[in-house]
């Protein structure tokens, strides 16, 4: 049986998930500094310990409206191309990163799921006001659905 681990994470009332393979680090620091004329969705720069990472607010990609920070909320800081790259795995994460590092600033962080493959069903065309396109899949779990989102798209640059 495959198995995939997924980071959980709430953005607005929506369940998400990610493979924990594409996560570096969970951190907590929401404090980042506001680009000028930058598209909506990009909130920030942060100094991570002396990088720079771009702030990227999912629930704007995903089409609902940008939300206060709370003190729950915090950064998925994801790995780039170059860390997932030389891994056994790699071709399983070709395509769901970029080059440079960036910042997924989430409402608030869940439990890990372990996640049979079997059991991840293809995405509808959309859930609520969200793109499918957005999706890798969803998991029907006990008392809720989860969202694999796919990170490809809310990283590509655009709309």
């Amino acid at each position: 049986m495959a198995t995939q681990q997924l980071a959980t994470f709430t953005i607005g009332e929506h369940l998400f998930g990610i493979n924990v393979l594409l996560i570096r680090e969970i951190n907590p620091n929401t404090s980042f500094t506001p680009v000028d004329l930058a598209p909506e969705y990009i909130r920030g720069l942060m100094n991570l310990r002396g990088q720079i990472v771009t702030i990227i607010d999912p629930a704007v990609r995903l089409g609902m409206p940008q939300r206060e920070i709370t003190s729950a909320s915090c950064c998925l800081v994801m790995k780039t191309t170059r860390e997932v790259e030389d891994r056994e795995d790699a071709s399983e994460l070709a395509g769901e990163t970029v080059n440079d590092i960036v910042g997924l600033l989430v409402d608030s962080i869940s439990d890990m799921v372990s996640a049979d493959t079997r059991e991840i069903e293809s995405p509808p065309a959309n859930i609520g006001d969200i793109d499918g396109r957005f999706m890798s899949g969803i998991l029907k779990m006990e008392n809720r659905l989860l969202i694999i989102l796919k990170t490809s798209e809310v990283l590509k640059e655009g709309k």
